[in-house]
């Protein structure tokens, strides 16, 4: 049953497959963010271009980690597609990054 659009929560929780997981072991181990949520969007975007039914083709991801202090916006998606390797591309068609470091709450 899919849940609604708008529950992010809800949506996070019941889609945690094997590729969030990476996605999460993979920033853990970089950046030891003080906040990580991968949020698989890929409910979503079913029917569009670059969905390819596996239940993880979209995420968001939010990560806070003090590697992110004093780096412009655009370096720190670099930092984070650089810890992610080959999933950009390969195995995610579209993620969509929010970083910051602690101190921009």
């Amino acid at each position: 049953m899919p849940l609604p659009h708008g529950d992010r929560a809800a949506r996070r929780e019941a889609m945690t497959g094997p590729i969030a997981q990476e996605i999460e072991r993979l920033l853990t181990q970089t950046f030891a963010p003080t906040h990580l949520a991968v949020i698989n969007d890929s409910a979503s975007h079913a029917g569009h271009s670059g969905h390819d039914g596996s239940g993880e083709s979209h995420f968001t991801i939010e990560i806070e980690s003090a590697a992110f202090a004093g780096e412009s916006r655009l370096n720190r998606q670099r930092m984070v597609n650089k810890a992610l390797g080959d999933l950009p591309g390969e195995r995610v068609h579209a993620m969509a990054i929010k970083a910051r470091a602690p101190d921009e709450r």
